[in-house]
């Protein structure tokens, strides 16, 4: 991955393949890399050129630690596009699914599809509650013992379909163990993003072809909040998928594969 100036900043960006532009777009706290895993070499095959890329918190790009918007966000994805040469289909998860979509509003020109992954257009308590929680334990300097925080990740993100499996739940559990509970200034500026105004109204003057994907058992962002966004959006296409949670991209990856490659090769 290289750092590209962008948009006022250095965002780390690598791109595969060859073939119209896909970029996506990672959710709050994890590097572009987590793509990598199931996304990236399925989208290449399938013949795209793919972009992925650690958002603006996420180091070694800028971490940004006094805090950002949203519309930051969003503004750095649109210098993405045009730094590759888009227009681009555009895949995010979670807040890189409020990315998206704010991007097909704010920047359709530069969207040629948009797929939104365990998305919503209004903020929840229970999310707002676990945001500002981690945001306050961080501000306090307090460090949460590394095997309460994986029980925790892993219940709140992953499937009971998934955890079932006992070797499964450990490997899962052993992942977010090594993964570490601290936080970054920068991640904790992206958590900050959690409480937002009520977007659903807006969302319908979206004209990009838009696929909507909830996953089941969702607990963090539950899917009737990715049914609101797709209800809201003129002409999308909702899908959900069972037997996964928040990652569902991660849990259920040839499904999800299979859902992506299929939408934007229609247009």
């Amino acid at each position: 991955m290289a750092l590209v100036p962008l948009n006022g900043i250095e965002l780390n960006v690598q791109t595969e393949g060859s073939g119209d532009l896909v970029v996506l777009v990672m959710g709050t706290g994890s590097p572009g890399r987590v793509w990598r895993s199931h996304q990236v070499p399925a989208l290449v095959k399938a013949g795209y050129r793919v972009a992925y890329f650690d958002n603006r918190g996420i180091r070694p790009s800028s971490e940004c630690a006094d805090g950002f918007t949203i519309d930051d966000m969003v503004a750095d994805t649109a210098a993405l596009i045009s730094h590759l040469g888009g227009p681009a289909h555009v895949i995010g998860t979670s807040l890189g699914a409020r990315v998206t979509q704010e991007l097909a509003l704010a920047h359709p020109s530069l969207v040629r599809s948009a797929v939104m992954m365990a998305t919503a257009g209004r903020s929840e308590p229970v999310s707002q509650a676990w945001s500002r929680a981690r945001c306050d334990l961080y501000d306090k300097g307090v460090d949460v013992p590394i095997e309460f925080y994986a029980a925790a990740a892993v219940t709140r993100n992953l499937s009971p379909a998934t955890l079932a499996d006992p070797l499964v739940a450990r490997d899962w559990l052993q992942m977010y163990e090594f993964a570490g509970s601290s936080l970054s200034a920068g991640e904790r500026a992206q958590l900050a993003l959690s409480d937002y105004d009520h977007r659903l109204e807006a969302y319908r003057a979206i004209g990009v072809r838009s696929l909507v994907i909830g996953f089941a058992d969702d607990l963090v962002l539950p899917p009737r909040l990715s049914r609101e966004v797709a209800d809201a959006i003129p002409g999308a296409r909702y899908v959900e998928v069972a037997d996964c949670g928040h990652i569902g991209y991660l849990e259920r990856p040839d499904e999800i594969n299979r859902l992506l490659v299929e939408f934007i090769g229609r247009g």
